[in-house]
């Protein structure tokens, strides 16, 4: 590519990027005086709100965890469910897979949201707990097949040589689920982030964007009371 091209580039890419502001449309609003004790509670209300205005995927998150190096580390997932009297947020994974033998030398991490239909914008932190095996097990046979044999497959972020070599891969990971519907991989994890801090963010075309932040009354708690505080914008 000539440098002509690549400024040409450049340029469509900054009219593209300035000529979309973010959130110029009707937006939902944030009523701050009715908020609930619990954030997994507003949680709950404002997620059964995005799958009744339309908004694909809300269910899916992104994880961050850290490596041993300090580097953060992100990924898009799928929660599995709120645990709302405990203020924790469930997902699985592989035990073996990044996340997972980064939550096993740091048990710490993040989960945010962010749903632009509806400009709403959530972020938790907090410890994260293991489940047992036998909670994790279930968890795997409440999957769908293609869920299960995929998990089967294994390997998660390794180098793969070729698609096809997945394709056999997965081929028998299918055929051993058809012998015995029960089988399990062992790595399957179920894990709680208990959250010690979580924000709702409403945002706003003219940046009026309203904020809440809930914090346990402890530092570093993972039960007990929460404090509730406005933001900035």
């Amino acid at each position: 590519m000539t440098e002509q091209a690549q400024a040409e580039d450049r340029s469509t890419l900054a009219e593209l990027l300035q000529g979309h502001p973010p959130m110029a449309r009707e937006l939902p609003g944030f009523a701050t005086d009715r908020l609930p004790a619990n954030p997994a509670e507003l949680f709950g209300a404002w997620l059964t709100g995005a799958f009744a205005a339309g908004v694909l995927d809300p269910q899916v998150v992104t994880l961050s965890t850290v490596d041993t190096d300090g580097c953060p580390d992100a990924r898009v997932l799928v929660l599995r469910g709120i645990d709302v009297p405990g203020a924790g947020w469930v997902f699985a994974a592989d035990a073996d897979s990044p996340k997972g033998r980064q939550l096993a030398v740091r048990p710490k991490a993040a989960i945010t949201v962010y749903w632009p239909l509806l400009g709403r914008q959530i972020r938790v932190r907090g410890l994260v707990e293991t489940a047992s095996p036998e909670e994790s097990a279930l968890d795997f046979l409440d999957r769908s097949p293609w869920s299960r044999a995929a998990a089967l497959v294994g390997h998660q972020s390794e180098p793969l040589t070729s698609l096809e070599v997945y394709e056999n891969a997965a081929r028998e990971a299918r055929r051993r689920l058809e012998a015995d519907s029960k089988t399990i991989t062992p790595g399957h994890t179920v894990y709680t982030l208990r959250a010690s801090e979580v924000e709702f963010w409403q945002g706003d075309a003219t940046r009026r964007h309203v904020r809440v932040h809930y914090s346990r009354n402890e530092v570093g708690a993972t039960s007990g009371a929460w404090a509730r505080t406005l933001l900035w914008p």
